[in-house]
């Protein structure tokens, strides 16, 4: 079988029909248009210029953070300010959480550094300890040599 652009089950349709080369690529090209299958993919145009934003220090979707999405669309005509919309709730409950998470890790962080240090310097005593307890040299290693003359 030759190769093919089209999925397998179109190819194999082309096989069947006896045509020239180009009448069978375009009989299997309206053979997989009028099934209806399409195969076509948006993802690539929900997330342009996503990279740049990244870069430039912003969020990678347009709404993620700025004016747009943290101010009020609306406030009182006297100028009161308006109620929190859910969505301004729901962000603020996050970045509270998020914060509680961050100073819980900084203590855990603290205190483990603590920790390592105490024993580091626990170790380093006991290490003192054993070398001041060691037993001694005697006889004639504890003896100097005497001048000779």
């Amino acid at each position: 079988m030759a190769a093919s652009c089209f999925p397998r089950s179109v190819a194999r349709a082309t096989e069947a029909t006896p045509t020239s080369g180009s009448q069978a690529c375009m009989a299997a090209l309206s053979t997989w248009l009028s099934t209806g299958v399409r195969r076509l993919h948006c993802s690539a145009a929900v997330r342009a210029g996503s990279q740049w934003r990244l870069q430039q220090g912003l969020a990678a979707s347009p709404s993620g953070y700025g004016p747009l999405t943290e101010l009020p669309d609306w406030s009182y005509a006297d100028g009161r300010p308006a109620p929190p919309m859910k969505g301004q709730l729901r962000r603020k409950a996050q970045r509270e959480k998020f914060a509680r998470r961050v100073v819980l890790l900084s203590q855990e962080m603290d205190a483990g550094l603590q920790a390592w240090q105490l024993r580091q310097q626990e170790k380093f005593q006991e290490e003192e300890r054993k070398r001041k307890s060691a037993l001694k040299p005697k006889g004639a290693a504890l003896r100097s040599p005497l001048p000779s003359q």
